[in-house]
C-alpha cells in the first residue's frame, strides 16, 4: 500500500477515475493544465498520469524526489525519460494492451488500400476517369508478412494476418522463443530475404531512433510494401523516399512521422517529396486511437495502477 494520490494532466476516459475512485485512490484530475501549472503542482503528489502532453523529462522529474509512479494511457513510453525515471525508482505503466486491436487493424486497413490503389481510384472515379488496368491490385494472399518487434502490437497484428492465408514471420530482437499459431520466429536475415510486406511493432528508444536508413532498407532481396505504425522516430523518410525511386519498396504507408503537426510538418525537406506520391499513405497518428482504445487504454492503465497500489 502507498496511498498514492495521483494528478492526471491528460484527457482520459472516466472509466479510469471511476475505477481509481472505487479501489479508494486520490487523485486529481485536471485535462486542461499546462506543462507550467503541473511543473508547479506535481510536488503535491506521488502518482503522475499522461498521454502525450508534454515530456516528462529529467527537469519535470526532479521537481518531486518522492514520485512513486507514471503512468501513460497509450502504448510505448517515448514521452517519458524512461532511463532516468527508473534510476530514480520510480515505476513505470503503459498501457499497450489497450491500443494493439485498434492499430493493428489500422495497419491492415493502410496496407489493403495501398494493394488495391483504392485511395487512387476513389478519387479518379470522382474527377470522371475510369482506369481498370492502372489500378489492378495485389493480393495479400500467399504473400509472406515481416514484423519487427514481437511485443502486444505484434501479436495482435499477426493474430489478425492469420485469415488472409500470408505467411507471417517476426524478428523481435529482444525476445526467442516465441514462435506461435501465428507468427514464426525468424533472424533479421530471414526478414530481408522473404519479405514482401515490412511492418514495425517496436518501441523508440536510443537504439531505434533512425535505425531504418539507407544501410537498413539496402539489404531487403524483394521489392516491398513498408508499413510505419510504430513511432515516426525510427525511419528515416528519405531512405523510404530513395527505395521507392529504385522500386524496392512498391508502395508505403506512414501513421507516424519523425515530426508530426503543422506547421513543423510542412517544413522538414521531404515533406513535398513525400505527399506528391501516389503510393504512400498517410494518417495523423491514429492508428492506436478509435473509439474503443480511449475506454480500453484507461481502463486497462487503471487496473495496472490498481495492482501496483495493492500490491
Amino acid at each position: 500500500m502507498h496511498n498514492m494520490n495521483i494528478l492526471i494532466v491528460d484527457d482520459i476516459h472516466e472509466v479510469l477515475l471511476q475505477k481509481l475512485s472505487r479501489a479508494a485512490i486520490a487523485y486529481s484530475y485536471q485535462p486542461d493544465i499546462s506543462r507550467a501549472e503541473a511543473e508547479k503542482a506535481i510536488p503535491d503528489f506521488d502518482g503522475l498520469i499522461i498521454r502525450s502532453k508534454f515530456q516528462v523529462d529529467k527537469e519535470f522529474i526532479d521537481l518531486n524526489p518522492n514520485l512513486k509512479m507514471i503512468g501513460r494511457a497509450g502504448a510505448g513510453m517515448d514521452n517519458i525519460d524512461e532511463v532516468y525515471a527508473s534510476s530514480k525508482g520510480i515505476k513505470l505503466i503503459p498501457a499497450n494492451e489497450g491500443n494493439r486491436d485498434a492499430v493493428g487493424e489500422h495497419m491492415i486497413g493502410m496496407l489493403l488500400s495501398l494493394m488495391n490503389n483504392l485511395n487512387r481510384g476513389d478519387r479518379e472515379v470522382r474527377s470522371g476517369e475510369w482506369k481498370r488496368e492502372e489500378n489492378r491490385g495485389y493480393e495479400l494472399k500467399g504473400k509472406t508478412v515481416a514484423l519487427i518487434g514481437y511485443g502486444h502490437n505484434g501479436q495482435a497484428m499477426a493474430k489478425k494476418l492469420s485469415g488472409f492465408d500470408v505467411k507471417v514471420i517476426a524478428y523481435d530482437k529482444y525476445k526467442t522463443g516465441f514462435s506461435d499459431l501465428y507468427a514464426t520466429e525468424v533472424s533479421m536475415e530471414e526478414v530481408v530475404r522473404r519479405a514482401d510486406v515490412l511492418s514495425f511493432h517496436i518501441p523508440l528508444t536510443r537504439e531505434t531512433r533512425g535505425m531504418v536508413d539507407d544501410e537498413y532498407l539496402f539489404h531487403f532481396r524483394k521489392p516491398i510494401f513498408f508499413l510505419m505504425g510504430a513511432r515516426g522516430g525510427i525511419v528515416k523518410v528519405p531512405a523510404v523516399l530513395k527505395k521507392m525511386d529504385e522500386g524496392k519498396i512498391i508502395a508505403a504507408a506512414f501513421d507516424v512521422l519523425p515530426v508530426e503537426k503543422f506547421p513543423a510538418l510542412a517544413e522538414e525537406p521531404w515533406y513535398q517529396d513525400l505527399i506528391q506520391r501516389e503510393n504512400v499513405l498517410l494518417s495523423p497518428h491514429v492508428a492506436g486511437w478509435t473509439f474503443e482504445s480511449y475506454y480500453k487504454l484507461s481502463e486497462v492503465l487503471a487496473d495496472k495502477v490498481i495492482a501496483y497500489e495493492y500490491q
